[in-house]
């Protein structure tokens, strides 16, 4: 198939969110914030299906998914958080304290989230990777408290991946509810359930444009938009494996994209057959070849330098590096999500099991936003201790400011303490 050959579908991807969308979110939130329970659960039985029940999981039901998932099941998923635990333990941050002259002494103290609350989508499929992702950097934060929100359908059944995956987090608190719903019940807490300090996982655009609404409520870890990836190739790059990363990204959804960034004209047409012929064995081969046809793009550029700036402009959710000397090229990347390097490490990999993160910045928000990690379930607070003689060598400078500024208690507050 013949690929886009520029960018401008892809950078008009990025729309507002849709009025109707924000109309629905905003009165399905304030009627759970006037009416608690009964409202989450009307809203669940209209949108999901749920018919009523139990709201929590389980210990059971929890023990029977780990009985039918098998034992090999149960081995991916640990060793899964083992290489995720790996890489997320170096980000754990200290307190730390300095001391000064004349017994000055100053400092930071790092906190974890007491309570955080963790959206797994439960539409057409059961993402326990995404469970993983958020829970491990949660738990290696400290945080304390973690509830699992998950939409289920009538037979109010989480799906055995799910409780698993929860299950080797050392997570059992797991709510039946989804949607924008259960955005509403983690900021505004319902009967039973106190308010929650943070949210976080990827949703559908309704439960997107919910964390965007109740944020100031609580924290959220970002707004996610459709997957994304750019492959940066130069003629050495093999077009088979850049056709299947492409479509890897392209079968999340139809607005998802795939873009690829080349120094060869005849990389571009050996991929573009490739995609064809892949295309022809693949389940969800119609969702790949709409979102290809749409937002998918192959741009040839006369260096690597240049698709190197290219790829910073796009920032890009995924980036791969499939050229000589990968490892030689990272200096050149400025704003990119997660970053595969060379022709053997595929973005399937970091989504399961390299260790890093897949909860990323979409939509060029990654020349300001980070990969999800231990950070994003901490707090900061900062500290000062300092002696009257300390405060006295200050005070003048103080006093000074404060008046220059106009803010005539501030200056007393400092002059009361130094009155006969």
């Amino acid at each position: 198939m013949r690929l886009n050959r520029d960018l401008a579908p892809v950078k008009g991807r990025k729309a507002e969110v849709d009025e109707n969308v924000a109309k629905t979110v905003r009165a399905i939130l304030a009627d759970v914030k006037a009416n608690g329970e009964s409202a989450a659960r009307k809203h669940a039985k209209e949108l999901d299906g749920f018919t009523g029940g139990n709201l929590f999981v389980t210990p059971e039901e929890i023990e029977d998914a780990i009985q039918r998932v098998g034992d090999d099941f149960m081995r991916i998923l640990k060793r899964a958080i083992a290489q995720i635990t790996e890489y997320h333990a170096n980000q754990i941050e200290k307190s730390w304290v300095m001391l000064k002259a004349g017994g000055v002494v100053m400092g930071q103290m790092t906190r974890p989230l007491s309570r955080v609350a963790l959206y797994v989508p439960g539409g057409t499929a059961a993402y326990p990777s995404t469970l993983l992702m958020n829970a491990v950097p949660a738990r290696l934060a400290g945080v304390n408290e973690i509830m699992v929100f998950t939409p289920v359908k009538g037979g109010g059944k989480v799906p055995d991946v799910i409780l698993a995956a929860a299950a080797c987090c050392g997570i059992d608190s797991i709510c039946k509810i989804g949607g924008v719903q259960a955005v509403g019940i983690a900021a505004y807490g319902i009967e039973g359930i106190p308010k929650f300090d943070k949210i976080a996982g990827p949703g559908n655009a309704y439960v997107a444009a919910a964390k965007r609404a109740v944020y100031g409520e609580l924290d959220i870890d970002m707004v996610a938009g459709p997957s994304e990836v750019l492959i940066i190739a130069d003629e050495t790059a093999n077009p088979k494996y850049i056709a299947a990363d492409m479509m890897s990204q392209a079968e999340h959804d139809k607005m998802a994209s795939a873009m690829l960034v080349a120094t060869s004209e005849k990389t571009i047409v050996e991929t573009e057959k490739e995609l064809e012929r892949q295309l022809a064995y693949l389940k969800r081969g119609d969702i790949i070849r709409e979102s290809l046809a749409n937002f998918g793009a192959a741009v040839l550029t006369g260096s690597l330098e240049e698709a190197f700036e290219i790829a910073n402009g796009i920032a890009p959710e995924h980036l791969e590096i499939l050229t000589q000397n990968p490892l030689e090229k990272l200096p050149l990347v400025q704003n990119a999500g997660s970053i595969f390097l060379g022709e053997n490490t595929p973005e399937p990999l970091g989504d399961y099991m390299s260790g890093t993160n897949h909860v990323l910045p979409t939509g060029g928000t990654a020349k300001f936003y980070s990969p999800l990690g231990v950070h994003d379930f901490v707090k900061h607070s900062a500290y000062s201790y300092y002696p009257r003689e300390a405060l006295a060598e200050f005070k003048d400078d103080v006093v000074k400011f404060a008046e220059l500024e106009g803010l005539d208690a501030h200056a007393n507050s400092i002059k009361v303490r130094f009155e006969p």
